[in-house]
């Protein structure tokens, strides 16, 4: 198969992700969706087999609003079965999908990559011991400064709604001994960018580390000991930014569910996250299904749907694809605005 982008038009990338769950169901499903511009070239990578199988069994069970994979670009890769068991095998498959991914868009620069869930168990199961598809695109393509940003379009008001992760998969334990003043002030760099692409002087927030931001010492000395002065040192350097934090964690969110509410309500553009779960619980909460996970600091898009495997779901027909609709959609935007692009 010809993989190279001959058309003028913006081409899409699908890694179709772990099969043993939902990926593939919510992949078909969201390629038939109205909200899914028509005009994008969609290439999906995974096994051709397995789509056909789920787009029949889906049929089956009633469903109508689904993409036929045979009217459907996909680079098909079956991945030989090994002789260990199956979720190693799926975890081995899903893996391989998304290098291959990688190699596709970065060879064409008009196209962006859009990744279905995987299960990290399963990759290490297969021998592939990386915490998450995000540390693969950055070994991929070279780059130390990457971020996890969620980030959702209220369909009420029209507000964009952005969480930035200081830290990642990781135990909690080790988020202390992992924050610093350099990493800080390095997700700040790539938030004020992302904001910078769309909005003039944006407003940032940073959440404390600790209760109450510390309440100066009392609960914590993290924020009073170098997170305050290091907040301080990077605004003096973007004198545009009005950047507020260390703030109370257990309210810095809640004029972010305001502003998704109501079109009068004070809007901001940013927050930045100490830890994976202080983001990614008023992440989902306020946003529901539009939440959207983007990689930020590659050389092109990549965005995935805010869910895992749903493994306990899979083969049901129920699996919600308005995230996977709204990571396609998000990546579409974001490509079409060259200025997110590092080097592509």
């Amino acid at each position: 198969m010809n993989l190279k982008n001959t058309s003028k038009n913006l081409r899409v990338v699908l890694s179709v992700g772990d099969e043993s769950g939902i990926g593939p169901e919510i992949i078909l499903k969201a390629l038939s969706s109205k909200e899914i511009p028509r005009n994008i070239d969609f290439l999906l990578v995974g096994s051709k087999k397995n789509l056909q199988n789920t787009f029949t069994h889906l049929k089956s069970l009633g469903l109508k609003n689904l993409a036929n994979p045979n009217n459907l670009q996909i680079h098909d890769l079956e991945i030989s079965p090994s002789d260990s068991d199956s979720k190693s095998n799926y975890g081995d498959s899903s893996f391989n999908y998304l290098i291959n991914a990688i190699k596709i868009v970065k060879r064409n620069p008009n196209s962006a990559l859009v990744t279905g869930p995987i299960c990290k168990k399963s990759w290490s199961l297969a021998g592939h011991n990386f915490s998450g598809q995000t540390e693969v695109l950055a070994k991929s393509c070279g780059v130390k400064n990457v971020g996890m940003l969620f980030t959702a379009k209220s369909p009420i008001t029209g507000w964009r709604f952005n969480t930035l992760l200081a830290t990642t998969h990781i135990p909690l334990c080790e988020v202390p001994n992992l924050l610093s003043k350099e990493l800080i002030h390095s997700k700040l760099d790539l938030l004020k960018e992302f904001c910078d692409s769309y909005i003039e002087k944006p407003t940032l927030k940073v959440a404390g580390l600790n209760p109450h931001a510390g309440e100066e010492g009392i609960l914590g000395t993290e924020e009073r000991d170098w997170l305050d002065d290091a907040l301080i040192s990077w605004n003096e350097i973007n004198k545009d930014i009005k950047l507020l934090g260390p703030l109370s964690p257990d309210s810095c969110w809640n004029s972010s569910a305001k502003a998704w509410r109501e079109q009068e309500a004070e809007k901001h553009d940013g927050i930045l996250a100490m830890y994976h779960d202080q983001g990614l619980i008023p992440m989902k909460v306020i946003a529901l299904n539009y939440s959207v996970n983007t990689t930020l600091g590659l050389p092109f898009i990549r965005t995935s749907p805010d869910h895992g495997t749903g493994f306990d779901i899979a083969g049901k027909g129920i699996a919600q694809s308005q995230s996977m609709v709204e990571a396609i959609k998000t990546a579409i935007e974001m490509t079409k605005n060259s200025s997110l692009l590092n080097t592509h």
